[in-house]
């Protein structure tokens, strides 16, 4: 039977909820709109692509992997200057997101040159032999026959920083996080941290579902 303490934080859950998918909005919008093309850069300007950047593409390595190699706690706390700067406070989810997207657009990046490259060689140079531009190789050739995969990458970040949002409810970002230590752990509720995995856990699933689904149906192999 469903206690009444677990009954009263429903109103709460609703809005934890909420801003959980905000943040997790706002950090794949991010991830989308500067990590895609900053990983296909990362791609093209590689040893022997299109736009052969070797000095370019050691810089972008760099900056990527040191951006990626750090624990989302620790950026979190370590962006917390800039994030005042950029959404004017350090708590919510608004703030929240700032350090989930500047994680997030590496390793959107990296997943996109992955599977950027898995585009077949011979593909690309018949594109080019027939007179196409680096811009309509990257959108007709590229990212056309990489669909699928781009698709799959984007569900696994997504799957990836529904936990990360969840670690920044922790300290102050709201979200389901938040309501599990504020409910679970602060005040002694099992019943409620057992409720927020299991959310967690069917968002998860749907997320992966809606993503492989997505997938199969563009991909034409």
């Amino acid at each position: 039977m469903i206690s009444e303490e677990l009954l009263s934080i429903g109103p709460d859950l609703v809005v934890a909820i909420g801003q959980t998918f905000l943040m997790l909005a706002i950090a794949l919008a991010s991830a989308l709109f500067i990590g895609g093309p900053l990983g296909v850069l990362l791609l093209l300007t590689g040893p022997g692509q299109t736009l052969d950047r070797p000095v370019l593409h050691r810089v972008l390595s760099v900056i990527v992997n040191l951006v990626r190699s750090f624990p989302f706690i620790i950026l979190l706390v370590a962006l917390v200057p800039f994030t005042r700067v950029i959404a004017g406070t350090t708590i919510g989810p608004l703030a929240a997101a700032v350090p989930l997207s500047f994680a997030a657009i590496p390793y959107f990046a990296r997943l996109v040159e992955q599977s950027l490259r898995e585009v077949p060689r011979g593909v690309i140079e018949a594109a080019h032999a027939m007179g196409a531009s680096d811009l309509q190789i990257i959108w007709k050739v590229l990212i056309l026959e990489a669909r699928s995969g781009l698709v799959l990458a984007a569900t696994v970040m997504s799957v990836s920083f529904l936990s990360y949002s969840a670690v920044a409810g922790v300290v102050g970002g709201g979200g389901i996080g938040d309501l599990a230590i504020r409910f679970g752990y602060y005040r002694f509720q099992t019943d409620v941290m057992v409720l927020t995995v299991a959310v967690l856990v069917v968002l998860v699933q749907i997320i992966q579902w809606a993503g492989s689904f997505l997938a199969r149906r563009l991909d034409k192999r």
